[in-house]
């Protein structure tokens, strides 16, 4: 006995895959969007989150201290590199004690200390030319302790004389009453 077989009709056609193609086309067309779009967000998630860290880094600026407390932290340094060694009264220039101590500013031992820790950058002092407000003269330094006037304060490339040049410090501890105050720029 011989099973006779027949051909199989096939109701597939053409017409009839074309759209189930087209869905399965656009199917795959639209996760390819939607991974490209994540893809996308996350890129724009990382830059955002890069820029914040780089933004936090710029913020946390070295402490500035003034140029005879960088003098007494790298003098410090160079002989036994301890931080307490900062604090000893005992071998202390006057200038830092004051600093530290009698002002009663407890912000100025944490900032040295920071200073040590981290680095620093040294505090640039105002400066100001005192002029004779009669005479219009210049105040300038001869030394230490004796004063002269001049009719100028610059240089032939218009640079400060530093012998003209004074610190609010320095003026604060000088009788200026007839010197007006002119502030340099820089």
């Amino acid at each position: 006995m011989t099973k006779e077989m027949k051909r199989p009709i096939s109701n597939i056609t053409q017409d009839s895959i074309k759209p189930l193609l087209s869905n399965a086309v656009e199917f795959y067309t639209n996760k390819n969007r939607e991974a490209h779009k994540c893809i996308q967000e996350r890129d724009e998630y990382i830059n955002y989150l890069e820029s914040k860290l780089s933004n936090a880094k710029q913020q946390q600026a070295l402490p500035v201290v003034p140029d005879f407390v960088a003098e007494w932290i790298e003098c410090v340094k160079e002989k036994n590199n301890n931080a307490l060694a900062l604090l000893d009264d005992d071998n202390m220039p006057d200038d830092v004690n004051e600093w530290l101590f009698f002002q009663r500013n407890d912000d100025n031992i944490k900032l040295i200390l920071r200073a040590w820790l981290d680095g620093y950058t040294v505090e640039k002092p105002q400066l100001f030319y005192l002029v004779n407000t009669l005479t219009r003269q210049y105040l300038y330094r001869r030394d230490k302790v004796s004063f002269g006037e001049q009719g100028y304060c610059k240089d032939y490339d218009d640079k400060p004389l530093a012998y003209c040049l004074f610190t609010k410090q320095e003026i604060d501890s000088m009788q200026t009453g007839s010197y007006e105050q002119i502030e340099v720029e820089e």
